[in-house]
């Protein structure tokens, strides 16, 4: 929710929504959950992210309390990234939507291809 301005929260799944925004930190999370890791394994398992926007979307996620950065302080520079205790309790969540998608996404990725 970095960056986005204060407004009134009609449901309580505005938030949630807000706070995993976008294409790219829920699949962030998705990678995280099983364990830390630095940079650049992130950038090529997620493929089609750019440097930029890893650091951003990472960057925002620390601000939120999602994800932990930790730098090490050696040379050359070693940092990864875990998700916090908060982040961790969004892995039900990415659970119980991987179960949706195996259960009901093929039928509705084949009802949009007619």
């Amino acid at each position: 929710m970095a960056k986005t301005k204060e407004k009134s929260v009609s449901c309580p799944v505005e938030v949630t929504l807000a706070v995993m925004a976008g294409r790219w930190k829920i699949l962030i999370i998705h990678q995280l959950v099983d364990g830390p890791k630095r940079f650049n394994q992130l950038q090529r398992e997620l493929g089609a992210i750019t440097h930029r926007t890893l650091s951003q979307q990472l960057r925002e996620m620390e601000e939120d309390g999602l994800v932990i950065r930790t730098d090490y302080g050696e040379i050359p520079p070693r940092v990864d990234y875990a998700l916090s205790p908060r982040g961790m309790t969004l892995k039900p969540i990415l659970r119980a939507m991987e179960k949706w998608a195996l259960e009901h996404g093929a039928a509705v990725i084949n009802k949009s291809k007619k």
